[in-house]
């Protein structure tokens, strides 16, 4: 039986071995703790830096009961996992957080239901189970909108730009899985994020609102803090509370929104795991969001989540990111992260790079661009 708080020593273990995985595992081998990786992938960022790996997929009996009986709490670091596999992981070993909550924010309609459910609010949407259906939608909804998978989507992949009526057979025939999910489209001002955890006794550590900038539906800036006004912020993390709550999770919570003209805030969606987001908190904060990550499914107390500065986080996203790393290395500033991928496939996070300013001393967007150099473009 596992006892918390886990002593120093215990093994923590963490399914998928990707980046998230990796710098998780970095957090808690300073605090003392011994991470195992669940992965498909021989050679992964996360494998790479921790104490144990296994290979197998995901929803393997045999493998997993292995994988359980070695650890003594495990973890996600990604939500194209199996839940079923979790399921059977937690009848084991604590799971942190939950398999209920993998299960909300793994599709699309379930998370929208339980955030409107919550009284947050979201994009107009509708689900989509037949063609006839998306029709009914769009008059409902209007045009511009978004047709999306409601699950396996991240970084762009799994949706389409509906604009006119003309674009709605070939969305239609190029999108599955099916049952789809039509969203309303946000004429945003910013697209803002909260990473917030929760530990098991309640207690909750909110890291401060980021303001996050993508192209090519990847991220690919984060400002933070993020310039909006008071309200806006006071709003954004009284949502991220709710959401936590609500979900009664255990661990790490990422909530993405939009913020309207109107400077009215939207949930776009949730990720129960640290977030590309968050990865300014390594460096701009005296606990990251990996350490707070770690810190609640072991069961130790959570530290405040301030920052000592602000920060710009830039991604390095394939081959044209992986070409800016030696620049990256020679400017001076920049605090430079690489995950140890060994392929630079076109939109693949491979590493990224923070900036700090003095605490209150973020600059435009000119100052932005001079700060990071060579980077600034690419």
């Amino acid at each position: 039986m596992t006892r918390f708080p886990l002593p120093p020593n215990a093994t923590i273990g963490l399914v998928g071995g990707g980046q998230l995985g990796r710098m998780s595992a970095l957090a808690a081998a300073r605090l003392g703790y011994r991470c195992h990786i669940l992965t498909r992938e021989t050679d992964s960022p996360a494998a790479q830096v921790s104490h144990a790996v296994t290979i197998s997929d995901y929803s393997d009996p045999v493998s997993l009961r292995a994988f359980a009986d070695a650890v003594d709490v495990i973890s996600f670091e990604f939500e194209n996992v199996s839940a079923e596999g979790l399921d059977l992981l937690s009848s084991i070993r604590p799971v942190r957080p939950a398999p209920s909550v993998l299960r909300i924010s793994q599709d699309r309609i379930d998370e929208k239901t339980f955030l409107n459910n919550a009284g947050v609010a979201t994009a107009p949407w509708a689900a989509v189970t037949s063609r006839q259906e998306l029709d009914d939608a769009v008059a409902r909804l209007g045009l511009p909108a978004v047709l999306k998978t409601t699950r396996l989507g991240y970084d762009g992949k799994g949706q389409a730009m509906l604009r006119s009526p003309e674009d709605l057979d070939a969305a239609w025939e190029r999108l599955s899985p099916r049952p789809l999910v039509l969203e309303g489209f946000v004429d945003f001002a910013r697209e803002i994020s909260v990473v917030i955890a929760r530990g098991a006794d309640g207690s909750v550590a909110a890291f401060d609102t980021v303001e996050n900038r993508h192209r090519h539906h990847i991220l690919d800036l984060t400002l933070a803090p993020a310039r909006i006004a008071p309200s806006v912020d006071q709003a954004a993390q009284a949502i991220a509370r709710r959401v936590v709550e609500a979900l009664d999770l255990i661990g790490l919570l990422a909530v993405e929104m939009f913020v309207d003209n109107a400077g009215k805030v939207l949930v776009n969606e949730i990720a129960p795991r640290p977030h590309n987001s968050g990865h300014w908190t390594i460096d701009a904060c005296p606990a990251s969001q990996f350490e707070l990550h770690i810190r609640a499914i072991a069961g130790l107390p959570l530290p405040p989540a301030r920052r000592h500065a602000d920060a710009v986080m830039k991604n390095l996203i394939g081959p044209e990111g992986m070409a800016l790393w030696p620049a990256a290395l020679a400017e001076p500033g920049l605090i430079p992260h690489l995950y140890g991928k060994a392929e630079a496939l076109p939109g693949r996070k491979m590493g990224h790079v923070t900036r700090l300013f003095p605490r209150g001393a973020l600059p435009g967007d000119f100052g932005i661009e001079a700060a990071l150099g060579p980077l600034a473009e690419g």
